[in-house]
């Protein structure tokens, strides 16, 4: 027979209906297995779709999955499934939700949401493989650009990022699509770079950028991106940035999708990453025995 899951599609660190980064979330994901999901999530073609199954650990489970791989934890997927909990399960605005990575508490202020990255052991950095030169080059800069050495953070998702001096050499930033084989790889085998540069004309705020190769070849842009936010304060307690913290990350204007997130480190090192979550449409996706999908 068949079987119908229903989905919503919610727009996250969004300051307007058709802003932040959109997401596809399943309500209940009983009964799909992982290629029907990886399926899925390819359907729909976002750069992440989640899905809600029981947890005994924690108030719901989540998988998510981007249109290639599943990942152990990813920022606006998390804020975009706790809002679609919260509806589901009749919870207040303090809920927990189990991934791969860890369990990751999440509250609310009306519909901005907040998660506290899982990072048990302690953030995680490691040097760059490239030379500032070169990795300048990757986003179309020069080695005068960066502000300091790039390295990888990894706060629940490892990361490459490259702190620039400007918020003018961010907005220049240009990955270059034909230099993909020299992009350093993610433990999850991605090549993206995070670029940003604290804007000395706003004090408390940053301008960021994240580029990630695509499936097939070339470089894609994502609008506002939780984990890399998370992975910035990682970087904060990394270079011995004075604490308590707390910024606000714009992302997503080159793209169209104007993002606002909001990053706070205190002074025990718990990181923290908000944002705005509208929801803008539901559907159903029924699959037949077969696997053929059909949307409604």
């Amino acid at each position: 027979m068949p079987a119908t899951y229903a989905f919503r599609l919610l727009n996250v660190f969004a300051e307007s209906t058709f802003g932040g980064n959109p997401l596809c979330v399943f309500d209940d994901a009983r009964g799909l297995d992982d290629a029907t999901m990886q399926a899925l999530a390819l359907q729909f073609n976002l750069s992440e779709t989640t899905f809600i199954l029981p947890s005994t650990v924690a108030d719901a489970r989540v998988r998510i999955f981007t249109t290639g791989y599943e990942m152990p934890f990813a920022g606006h997927p998390t804020l975009g499934t706790a809002h679609a909990v919260r509806e589901l399960l009749g919870l207040d605005d303090a809920l927990t939700l189990e991934f791969k990575a860890g369990v990751v508490p999440v509250t609310a202020q009306g519909d901005v949401w907040t998660f506290t990255a899982p990072c048990p052991g302690g953030v995680k950095t490691a040097p760059s493989p490239l030379s500032r030169a070169d990795a300048a080059a990757l986003v179309g800069l020069q080695a005068d650009d960066l502000a300091t050495d790039p390295i990888w953070v990894d706060t629940g998702a490892d990361q490459f990022l490259i702190p620039l001096k400007t918020a003018d050499a961010v907005r220049r930033a240009q990955p270059d699509s034909g230099s993909l084989e020299r992009w350093p790889v993610s433990s999850l085998g991605r090549k993206t770079a995070y670029v940003f540069a604290f804007d000395d004309a706003a004090p408390g705020q940053v301008l960021a950028r994240y580029f990630f190769t695509k499936q097939g070849g070339g470089v894609a842009e994502d609008p506002g991106t939780g984990s890399a936010c998370a992975n910035l304060g990682g970087w904060l307690l990394a270079t011995g940035h004075a604490l308590p913290a707390r910024y606000a990350i714009d992302q997503g204007a080159a793209v169209g999708r104007p993002s606002r997130l909001h990053l706070a480190v205190s002074t025990d090192k718990a990181i923290q990453v908000g944002g705005r979550v509208i929801e803008i449409g539901r559907g159903s996706v029924t699959i037949d025995p077969v696997g053929r999908t059909l949307l409604a």
